[in-house]
């Protein structure tokens, strides 16, 4: 895995009326400072939101509880140990996971499957409207060694 590439099961509790799945625990090792904010976002079946990172220390955490994912992080970092190096998961309601993702890591997802995905994010740091920490290249960029259309193995 990536360098500061963290993946955790989440637990569901399912009985007959449904189920409960914590997404945030103050003593989990994944969230290493807490969140100062949370959002979800909902994107319809086939479409990638990708590639972004985050250049002043955010870290995103990302969970999906509904629908499914692919996520894709690469490590350009110069510095890392790591570099060069991909990571996917296919995450949602049939892998319930957490994703720790170092914001200085290119990342993305695309919604897999025919129903919309409910993404959950819980990020180290507030967002700025005014000065987003943000740069973006785009989903099919040649720079980073992912095809969005392969079929996912998981």
């Amino acid at each position: 895995m990536i360098d500061g590439v963290e993946a955790r099961d989440l637990r569901v509790n399912a009985d007959e009326r449904g189920h409960l799945v914590e997404v945030f625990r103050a003593d989990w090792e994944l969230f290493d400072s807490e969140p100062e904010m949370s959002y979800y976002s909902m994107t319809y079946p086939g479409i990638v939101r990708a590639w972004h990172r985050h250049n002043e220390g955010q870290i995103d955490h990302f969970i999906c509880p509904k629908g499914r994912i692919k996520v894709g992080i690469y490590d350009d970092r110069e510095d890392s140990p790591t570099q060069g190096e991909l990571d996917t998961f296919v995450i949602g309601e049939h892998n319930q996971k957490a994703i720790r993702i170092p914001g200085d890591c290119w990342h993305g997802f695309k919604a897999i499957g025919d129903e919309p995905a409910f993404l959950l994010n819980f990020p180290s740091k507030l967002y700025d409207y005014d000065e987003p920490d943000e740069e973006r290249i785009p989903y099919d960029t040649d720079k980073i060694p992912l095809d969005w259309d392969e079929e996912p193995s998981g």
